[in-house]
């Protein structure tokens, strides 16, 4: 592959627990410059992250106060998070960092930025980069909804109850299905890639071969050589030892439909990343999903209004007890100034006495 003629910002994203680590981990071994620091590995994930850390930090700072969630249910968080990511001094922050990682000095034109919330903002990602003479180019992580919720939350639901765990895994379904929608809307004026997590980890080569060719990408190895390369060594296929079906979640059957036809028409973009038919059918699960979460807000309306009810009275429940705690130590002061006063006098003619 030729050498891009302008610098490339790879950014790699996907549902968490969907393989983002993997496939950035193996670029970074193909030859692309992950910014530094990046995060380090934890227990959670021992083979590291290859997010650099100042991009979890900005994502944070933009998207927590709003709040939105890396992966989110609402169908309406893309606009709240475009708009928090709109801001003026937003935009400064990013340019002033992404203008430091462009520097020719520091890689051969290829950036490679992982974190799952990065299409969320992608508007200013691709603004910024353009300004500074940069082309944005995504790879999205495709996993089946099944296998993230259960990779997201196994340890977390074990000692929950049936009710929590079937709320919680309904909830991160829907979640899915809606990332889904929403970041292949997002991507959809850039060149752009999908890789299939089985895909990674069964046959790396030919996958990083077709998504390099998608995305113009050079790498520093010839992916037609089976001989050994470090990436062997990185990716595992028993990583993807997830037996995990949709028997083994509570999740309504609608949302299972839906998140089916989700999973299929999102494979179909792997051979063909603008297929124009499958993104009109995306563009219809997505309006079907957004009536469905309309209608489930709608009929959760009461316990809502009863939640945020409960929270109010919570708070002034607190407020009252700070505010009792505070008259308490104002008293105690009072008492022990008034001592102090009583005792004044005869401390002064003791004193007087004395000499």
């Amino acid at each position: 592959m030729t050498p891009p003629t302008r610098p490339k910002l790879v950014l790699v994203t996907g549902s968490g627990r969907s393989g983002t680590s993997s496939v950035a981990g193996t670029l970074k071994r193909l030859g692309l410059h992950v910014p530094q620091p990046e995060v380090p590995a934890d227990d959670a994930n021992p083979r590291g992250y290859y997010e650099p850390l100042w991009v979890t930090e900005f994502h944070k700072d933009v998207l927590n106060p709003v709040p939105v969630r890396t992966i989110d249910t609402r169908p309406d968080a893309a606009e709240i998070a475009i708009e928090a990511g709109s801001a003026p001094e937003v935009e400064a922050r990013l340019r002033e960092w992404l203008a430091e990682q462009l520097d020719p000095s520091l890689h051969d034109g290829q950036v490679l930025v992982k974190d799952p919330r990065a299409f969320w903002i992608l508007p200013v990602w691709t603004e910024v980069a353009a300004g500074l003479g940069a082309d944005v180019v995504t790879l999205t992580m495709l996993r089946h909804p099944t296998e993230v919720v259960r990779s997201r939350d196994t340890a977390y639901l074990t000692e929950q109850t049936p009710k929590f765990r079937r709320q919680r895994e309904t909830a991160n379904v829907a979640a899915w299905v809606n990332a889904a929608h929403l970041t292949e809307l997002a991507t959809r004026e850039q060149d752009r890639a999908f890789v299939r997590y089985a895909d990674l980890v069964e046959d790396w080569r030919t996958a990083m071969a077709r998504a390099g060719e998608q995305l113009g990408l050079t790498y520093t190895a010839d992916l037609s050589d089976r001989g050994h390369h470090e990436v062997d060594d990185f990716v595992d296929a028993r990583l993807n030892r997830s037996a995990i079906t949709w028997d083994d979640l509570s999740v309504p059957g609608d949302l299972r439909t839906l998140a089916d036809r989700t999973w299929e028409a999102m494979n179909a973009l792997v051979e063909a990343p603008h297929d124009d038919r499958v993104v009109e059918e995306l563009g219809e699960l997505r309006a079907h999903y957004a009536a469905m979460f309309d209608h489930a807000e709608a009929i959760s309306m009461d316990a809502t209004t009863a939640r945020v009810t409960a929270g109010r009275r919570e708070v002034r429940r607190k407020k009252d007890a700070e505010l009792a705690d505070l008259r308490r130590e104002l008293e105690t002061l009072q008492a022990e100034n008034a001592a102090l006063r009583r005792s004044l006098p005869n401390r002064l003619v003791a004193r007087l006495r004395g000499r």
